[in-house]
């Protein structure tokens, strides 16, 4: 195909956003060959050279027309910039809606758009190329799927260029039906039996709207051209139905990672990015045959893939449970079950023989395991945390591990406990087993389980009995062979290798560190810096300081209950310090190794921090160590949280209403006191008025009774014998002229 001859065409996608829409539509890199390789770099990143992967934003149009083997030679010709270099013209462009109104724009996107009637839509699709409707995620958008086929349909007259409308469904469509031989169930569906497909009863919308959009492109092939493409269980890029699995093994917080019912169905299975690379080719190509298969040449069962999961992230152990028990799991949808229990064998024959594919995972999950769980890792940020504490005794490492091992979720590793521990793992190892014969005559993991741990059982005794004879000739102590061995074995667990750690205290010298950490070669290393194994090493060392004065003051000061059965009593403490201080001193101290891997020591003066709860030192190592890389709290977390917070706002409430009640009570005994107090001095002042009035009426009545009373008697007297017109007139003037005062 001659460079600039392809057009850009314009892509249409529903739900963006969704797993399936990101993995479609966005541009991803990885190794060539398809498998990682490289140096992992400080945050796990492969930094080995990379090649553009054709999907979909990244992908030039045609560009699947020219065969894979000529494509990857001319890249390995190039150079790496010019290879990674993404042309402007001739290119697949992404738009679409998204499936939450609050989502951000994925980066691959052109534009996105918030719908708001479907005559909007319309117009939307209207000006794409090709029309992708992703069904396998959101059974709501089946609906409006059918109704853009059907809309677009009715306005082929008015096409300015051909369109293409494919519809991404599942191969549940064909869950319920009946073998191409029955007297041979191991031969596989093909495309050519698509018409005897019978559908899984809940995914009748998804197989009625297959046979619509196929109906609707025979009207006009040429102007508007319509696929199925009947995509395998998907997985990869972080996972979707199978994620579950992934974070029940990540987690390591279960000893076996269920498989619902016997785990004998087989699924058929595609990585998300190769149904991405059979969407490109279907857009490129235009085949004749308008019903694909898109699944990879896997013919793994449920079982096996679970437990290739539960080896290669998890615990290692598969436990069969009911098929009812899925239905327990707030995580798994009624969809996700009907496609985790479904039994098909199918073989792509259409699109391994038409098309050109540069396949992620071809042979399926099992095949390429550990691509697919470093790509689950990348994809959703989790990536190990690995932290080394270093400091005196006293100064408080174990105490600020544990904050840390709290606010990261990590593991908290102790010599005490690794050792103890490794102790007990291997005595249940050589211990005599019991014989379930419940068990017996049962074929399958579980057996092959019991096999390989019947192997270890020799090595496990030399180990313990070696381990033991160390601890009797030392005292208890356990040489440091022993010791590096546990160590080793502990870091590479899957939880630690999942999650991180911190490593508190251990290595304490220069040749435990180098023990510990260095890879198994030859000393004769050309770089400057050694070899180490960056699985198990830590990308952060911390060095908690103190002055002896102060650890002194500080141990002095620590309750007896505390001190009892450690070794901080007076003289095993000094003794400890001691030997940290001499050992710390040298010039080949454990930092000096860390320093020579160029991970350099963050150093922590903790009395210059000093408080109760190290709120400070934790608040300047998640500075330095930035933010988790783990999921976050889980459902049954939050609930804790919020019913914990819930306790105490209704504690917090009930409290102040009791204070408020309380506050109440004592105001009204108060004013019932002051109306009391006031009342009683009402009255005396009352008394003593009245006591005053009197007090001073006394002269007047005296007066009144000397001079006015006589006159007035008989000024009444001579009133009623006259009977005058106005009496009281009478009785003033006669009070006037017979008053003796005046003369």
């Amino acid at each position: 195909m001659a460079a600039g001859a392809a057009r850009s065409r314009r892509i249409f996608l529903n739900h963006l956003d969704s797993y399936c829409g990101r993995s479609i539509g966005e541009v991803r890199a990885r190794a060539r060959g398809g498998q990682c390789s490289g140096e992992l770099g400080r945050a796990g990143v492969h930094k080995s050279a990379f090649c553009m992967l054709q999907y979909l934003s990244g992908c030039v149009v045609g560009a699947s027309l020219e065969s894979v083997e000529e494509e990857e030679e001319e890249n390995e010709n190039r150079p790496e910039a010019e290879v990674s270099r993404r042309p402007k013209e001739g290119l697949y462009q992404i738009v679409g809606t998204l499936s939450k109104p609050e989502s951000t724009k994925p980066r691959f996107a052109e534009e996105t758009y918030a719908v708001s009637s479907q005559k909007e839509l319309l117009g939307y699709l209207l000006e794409c190329d090709v029309i992708l409707y992703n069904i396998t995620e959101d059974a709501n958008q089946i609906e409006e799927a059918t109704w853009a086929a059907s809309a677009l349909h009715t306005e082929i007259e008015n096409f300015a260029t051909p369109k293409i409308f494919i519809l991404i469904s599942t191969v549940m469509s064909w869950a319920k039906s009946k073998p191409p031989d029955p007297e041979d169930p191991e031969i596989p569906f093909t495309e050519e039996d698509y018409r005897k497909r019978k559908p899984h009863p809940n995914f009748m919308d998804h197989i009625n709207a297959e046979k619509l959009v196929l109906k609707l492109g025979k009207t006009n092939k040429h102007a508007f051209s319509t696929y199925v493409v009947a995509s395998g269980i998907q997985y990869g890029a972080g996972e979707g139905v199978l994620h579950y699995f992934f974070k029940i093994g990540w987690l390591s917080e279960a000893t076996a990672i269920p498989v619902f019912g016997q785990g004998n169905n087989y699924i058929p299975t595609i990585h998300v990015r190769d149904l991405a690379a059979v969407l490109q080719n279907v857009a490129d190509h235009r085949p004749s045959f308008h019903y694909i298969l898109a699944v990879d040449e896997s013919t793994d069962a449920l079982q096996a893939v679970i437990k290739c999961i539960s080896k290669n992230i998890g615990p290692g152990k598969i436990e069969k449970v009911p098929e009812e028990d899925a239905f327990l799991s707030k995580e798994l949808t009624q969809t996700h079950v009907d496609m985790l229990l479904v039994n098909l064998r199918m073989e792509a024959m259409f699109l391994k023989e038409t098309f050109n594919i540069k396949w992620v995972a071809q042979a399926g999950l099992v095949e390429n395991i550990e691509q697919v769980v470093e790509e689950y890792k990348q994809s959703r940020g989790l990536l190990p945390l690995k932290v080394y504490i270093h400091g005196p005794p006293g100064v408080g490492k174990s105490t600020i591990a544990e904050e840390i091992c709290k606010h990261y979720k990590l593991h908290h590793i102790k010599i005490k406990d690794v050792i103890s521990e490794s102790i007990a793992k291997l005595e249940k190892i050589v211990a005599p087993k019991e014989v379930d014969f419940d068990d017996v005559g049962q074929e399958g993991e579980e057996g092959a389980d019991d096999e390989e741990e019947g192997e270890n059982i020799e090595e496990a005794h030399e180990l313990l009995a070696g381990i033991k004879e160390s601890m009797e000739q030392n005292a208890g102590r356990l040489d440091d062979q022993y010791v590096i061995k546990l160590f080793k074995d502990k870091l590479k667990s899957m939880p630690c290798r999942n999650q991180g750690y911190v490593l508190d205290g251990f290595p304490k010298t220069y040749e435990q560190a180098r023990d510990l950490f260095n890879l198994e070669e030859e000393e004769e290393a050309t770089d400057k810096i050694p070899k180490y194994d960056k699985i198990i090493t830590p990308e952060f060392v911390v060095s908690l300081t103190a002055s002896d004065e102060f650890l002194k003051n500080r141990i002095i000061n620590l309750p007896e209950s505390v001190v009892a059965g450690t070794h901080y009593t007076q003289d095993r403490f000094l003794q400890y310090l001691n030997n940290f201080r001499e050992i710390n001193t040298e010039d080949e101290t454990v930092l000096n190794y860390f320093d020579e891997l160029e991970i350099h020591p963050r150093f922590i003066d903790v009395a210059k921090y000093e408080d109760s709860e190290n709120r400070f030192i934790l608040q300047e190592l998640i500075k330095e160590i930035g933010e988790p890389r783990n999921y976050g709290l889980t459902d049954e977390e939050k609930e804790i949280l919020e019913r914990k917070a819930a306790e105490e706002s209704l504690a917090r409430e009930a409290k102040e209403e009791a204070e408020r009640e309380l506050r109440e009570i004592e105001e009204r005994a108060e004013r019932a006191a002051n109306l009391k107090e006031w009342s009683k001095y009402l009255e005396e002042v009352k008394k003593q008025e009245q006591e005053l009035l009197e007090a001073q009426s006394i002269p007047l009545r005296n007066y009144l009774m000397r001079h006015v009373m006589p006159t007035l008697m008989q000024g009444l007297n001579e009133c009623c014998k006259i009977r005058p017109d106005d009496p009281v007139d009478f009785l003033a003037e006669y009070l006037f002229k017979n008053n003796p005062d005046v003369k």
